[in-house]
C-alpha cells in the first residue's frame, strides 16, 4: 500500500483531531483546538465551525492550518500511527450534499446547522506527514494523496440505502469478524474509494477495502468478498 493511501485510511478511521490555526489576536502564535472532521471523497477534510469560534477568526485572517490525528486506542504515544495534514482552510462550496453526508456521520450537528453562524470549511492539504509506526515516517505530497473524482461519489447514497435495507445481517457479520463487535443496531453511514463506515450500537467502525474501489460495481465485489470472509 502506498503511504498516501495509508495516510488517507488513517484519517478516515478517525473522527477528530487537534486543529492548529495562526492566532490573529496573538500575532500568529499557534492556537490549538479539538475538532471533529469528515474526510471527503477526495481526501480533503470538512469541518463545521462557528464564526464566533477563535479558530474561525484565525482562519479568516490567515487560512494556513494543520490538523493532526492519531491511533487513539494505542497508549504508546511515541510508536503509534499518526497523520498531520498541512493545508489551507476555505469556505466549502454551497452544496447541500455536504450537509447530508456530514449529518450521517455526526447527527448531533443538526442543531448547529440550524444556527446561522455555523458553516462548513474545507481543509485542502498541501502536504502530509504520515507516521505509520516506529521508523515509518514519510512526507506525502497532496498530488499523490488527493483522489480525482470517481463514479462512486454519485452512487454513494444508493449503495448505502441498499446495504441498510437488504444487508444489515451482513453489516453485523462485518462488525463481528473485523472488529470483534457483536452489534445489534447497525447502519452504513458512508462509503468511499478506501472503505466504508458503520454505526454499530452507537459506536462508529471503519472498514478498509484491500484495493481502491471507484464505482458501485467494484464496491459490490469488495463487499461480497469481505462477506465471504465472515462465514
Amino acid at each position: 500500500m502506498s503511504n498516501a493511501r495509508a495516510a488517507r485510511q488513517m484519517l478516515r478511521a478517525h473522527r477528530y483531531g487537534a486543529l492548529s490555526t495562526l492566532s490573529e489576536k496573538f500575532n500568529g502564535h499557534p492556537f490549538g483546538s479539538i475538532m471533529f472532521y469528515l474526510v471527503d471523497h477526495d481526501g480533503s477534510l470538512l469541518i463545521l465551525i462557528s464564526t464566533l469560534a477563535e479558530h474561525t477568526k484565525n482562519i479568516r485572517h490567515d487560512a494556513r492550518v494543520s490538523l493532526i490525528t492519531h491511533n487513539q486506542n494505542d497508549l504508546n504515544i511515541q510508536s503509534q500511527g499518526r497523520v498531520t495534514v498541512v493545508g489551507v482552510a476555505q469556505p466549502a462550496e454551497n452544496d447541500p450534499r455536504i450537509a447530508v453526508r456530514y449529518l450521517r456521520h455526526f447527527p448531533e450537528a443538526e442543531s448547529y446547522l440550524a444556527m446561522s453562524d455555523f458553516s462548513f470549511y474545507r481543509i485542502l492539504p498541501r502536504t502530509l506527514r504520515y507516521i505509520g509506526g516506529f521508523g515509518k515516517i514519510h512526507w506525502v505530497s497532496a498530488i499523490s494523496y488527493l483522489v480525482p473524482p470517481y463514479p462512486l461519489i454519485a452512487q454513494e447514497d444508493d449503495v448505502i440505502a441498499h446495504m441498510n435495507v437488504d444487508h444489515r445481517d451482513t453489516l453485523r457479520r462485518y462488525c463481528e469478524h473485523f472488529h470483534q463487535c457483536e452489534a445489534v443496531d447497525v447502519e452504513m453511514l458512508g462509503i468511499d474509494c478506501d472503505g466504508f463506515d458503520v454505526c454499530a450500537d452507537g459506536g462508529n467502525l471503519r472498514f478498509d477495502f484491500e484495493e481502491m474501489v471507484l464505482d458501485a460495481q467494484q464496491a459490490r465485489y469488495a463487499l461480497v468478498e469481505m462477506a465471504k470472509r465472515t462465514r
